[in-house]
């Protein structure tokens, strides 16, 4: 699995899925960081990267467009620290991992983690 990590979190989030043996990348490392919420999702579609953010417009993009990928992570906790952000995603993938190939938006929030298929309709 491939990760692109969106300019709404923290490198810290990229550094630490490479250092867990996992191919990611923040949008700043590839000069992305000012780009817009589309230019991101195509180049995630075009790599077969999954979005990793804090952004809810990526899902309202693949709803709008009715995709299948790529997968989006959304992190909709309360608690908003790298390393915490980090420690939920790491520990979660092997549950999500299936999710995530086939094409879903996962949501992970302070009290569970939502997943849903795509596409949305």
């Amino acid at each position: 699995m491939k990760f692109l990590i969106d300019n709404a979190l923290s490198p810290i989030i990229a550094k630490g899925l490479k250092e867990a043996g996992f191919e990611a990348i923040h949008v700043r490392d590839i000069g992305m960081h000012s780009a817009s919420d589309i230019v991101i999702f195509e180049y995630a579609s075009q790599n077969d990267q999954i979005i990793v953010s804090a952004d809810t417009d990526f899902g309202t993009l693949l709803a709008l467009r009715q995709y299948s990928k790529p997968s989006v992570i959304l992190f909709r906790c309360t608690d908003k620290r790298p390393k915490s952000q980090l420690s939920l995603l790491i520990s979660n993938i092997p549950e999500i991992k299936n999710a995530l190939i086939s094409g879903s938006i996962v949501v992970f929030e302070d009290k569970r983690i939502r997943i849903r298929a795509l596409p949305i309709g």
